[in-house]
């Protein structure tokens, strides 16, 4: 992991945020699995002492486990997930623990951007609570509210069968079920407007199928309508083209490749490649307005293709 000293600075401040205070408390947590592979920052045993000194963490009585307690009306242990330093919508994000087990997850928006990403999600997630959603199965929000002035997000855990998330291949027809019943999704007072909705972050690591045939969907913050059908299949495919070719690469690929992807949603291949390059200038000045760009200035990943394909727009 070589941004494992960001990380670690990143969390640094992340712990502060947490568990405010004077009185640090040394050893209280350990970085798992290791200090150089920094990924999850647990309540610390005595079997981690090979993983070398503790992390100190401040003893206060105005912390996230006693704010999250206090608003569950029991005791919440959170092992902090080690997240990336240099992502635009950062935020830390935690595992809640009751005595009976994982309780939630809790996102926390400790800027202003990712505020009001958290206060979006709940938003969100809250309209799809009351739709009748057959394939898709989003998470429920169990509790969010502010504290000390950082917006906090707990959702339930949804049931994932494969260990890691994204490590399993999707079957096409689910995807595309899932696909089409977001699209079909209008917030309260908008039906019959005639436009389509897309997830997102329609990512492989954002989805998993589920024991009982319906997709497992999280991180609903980028939520939006008003795009041509076909956004979400689009981000999906680019992503995973994304784990093994260059971003120029990738999007050619996907432009090359929109008649297949939309025509299930009744898209012909003109309009799909119309709306493959509406995507990726989508997502780009999605990267621009968030101050960050993940697949390098656009002038090189980008531009060469829309110059291209210019008479489609």
């Amino acid at each position: 992991m070589r941004d494992a000293a960001d990380r670690l600075r990143y969390l640094d401040e992340v712990m502060d945020l947490l568990f405010p205070g004077h009185d640090a408390h040394p050893g209280a947590r350990s970085v798992l699995p290791h200090r150089l592979v920094p990924r999850r920052v647990v309540p610390r045993r005595w079997w981690h002492a090979a993983l070398g000194r503790g992390l100190p963490v401040h003893r206060g009585t105005d912390t996230i486990e006693t704010h999250l307690s206090d608003v569950l009306g029991r005791r919440v242990r959170v092992v902090v997930h080690v997240r990336p330093a240099r992502r635009a919508n950062r935020k830390p994000i935690l595992e809640a623990y009751d005595e009976s087990g994982l309780a939630g997850f809790v996102k926390i928006g400790d800027s202003p951007r990712a505020r009001r990403l958290v206060r979006y999600e709940s938003e969100v997630l809250s309209m799809l609570a009351g739709r009748p959603l057959k394939v898709v199965m989003p998470p429920d929000v169990l509790y969010h509210g502010e504290w000390r002035g950082l917006e906090v997000l707990m959702l339930s855990p949804l049931p994932v069968t494969s260990r890691r998330v994204g490590s399993r291949r999707v079957p096409a027809r689910l995807l595309g079920s899932a696909v089409q019943e977001i699209a079909a999704i209008r917030p309260y007072g908008e039906e019959g407007t005639g436009e389509a909705a897309w997830h997102g972050d329609f990512t492989p690591w954002n989805v998993a199928a589920g024991a009982d045939g319906r997709l497992l969907v999280w991180d609903w913050e980028r939520f939006a309508v008003g795009v041509p059908p076909g956004f979400d299949a689009l981000h999906h495919f680019f992503h995973r083209a994304l784990r093994r070719m260059p971003p120029a690469v990738a999007a050619r690929s996907c432009l090359a490749q929109a008649g297949g992807l939309l025509e299930p949603f009744g898209v012909e291949v003109a309009l799909a490649r119309r709306t493959a390059v509406h995507y990726l200038v989508a997502l780009a000045e999605r990267h621009r307005r968030d101050g960050h760009e993940p697949l390098g200035p656009p002038a090189v990943w980008l531009n060469p293709l829309v110059d291209h394909e210019e008479c489609l727009l």
